[in-house]
């Protein structure tokens, strides 16, 4: 890029958002942080960028609420008049500290408000303001499982569901803003969140021995696919999902 431009990244001031925008700060973007409160999280993450030379807006806003996302992706290209790069990684948990307790129902309605609906509003917008400004690319975040079926538990019911239809849709949308704006979608496998610091070390090792690379993911390990994804040595790749799982095959 001969001058930074901007990526935003939704629910980007922990866990894999975090890592994706320190990774595109040092590859030369300017970053626009989104998280549901302007909190300590967000005034620790901006710091961070900053130092890496990047220019940062942080927005406070919730992305299963449609208004709230009006006003994020119009203040987003208020900034700096356009947006070239849209991840889509906000996602509800509902696994860490203790919400694995929640009922399937309540999981689910969680999962559709933010990752679905979030990610859709978000297309939606972002794809048309794309178009009228020529160029762009949004990322989308699956996850590997939903592809096979690999995890049976109700969570992985669910989970499948929700990150599947993410995926279906990141195809579908590819084809409909080409050949504007590029769509992809990146799918972590067992990556070391929070939820992976708080397994028990008998699921955690189980985990390990199932990936042909015998570790964990971690962050940063995403944070580097989406942004090569982002790149001109990627110019040629939509409506595609990249898995980033350590080697498992479907």
């Amino acid at each position: 890029m001969s001058e930074r431009s901007v990526a935003v990244i939704t629910g980007s001031t922990a866990g894999i958002g975090k890592a994706t925008a320190l990774a595109l700060a040092r590859a030369g973007w300017d970053i626009v942080l989104n998280s549901r409160h302007a909190d300590e999280h967000a005034v620790t993450t901006r710091l961070r960028l900053e130092a890496e030379g990047a220019a940062v807006l942080h927005i406070a806003a919730d992305v299963s609420q449609a208004d709230q996302v009006d006003t994020l992706v119009r203040v987003a290209w208020e900034w700096r008049g356009s947006v070239a790069l849209w991840v889509n990684n906000a996602g509800a948990d509902v696994l860490s500290q203790g919400r694995y307790r929640l009922d399937a129902e309540e999981k689910l309605s969680q999962l559709l408000a933010i990752d679905v609906w979030g990610t859709v509003r978000c297309c939606r917008l972002v794809g048309e303001r794309m178009l009228q400004q020529g160029y762009g690319h949004i990322i989308n975040l699956g996850w590997d499982q939903a592809e096979v079926g690999g995890v049976s538990t109700v969570s992985g019911q669910i989970f499948s569901l929700v990150k599947g239809g993410i995926m279906a849709y990141t195809r579908a949308l590819a084809q409909a803003l080409a050949p504007t704006v590029r769509v992809n979608c990146v799918a972590p496998g067992w990556i070391q969140t929070q939820w992976g610091e708080e397994v028990s070390a008998a699921r955690y090792e189980q985990i390990r021995r199932g990936i042909p690379l015998h570790r964990w993911g971690r962050p940063e390990d995403v944070a580097h696919a989406i942004t090569w994804l982002a790149s001109d040595q990627a110019s040629y790749i939509t409506g595609q999902t990249i898995r980033v799982n350590g080697g498992v095959v479907p």
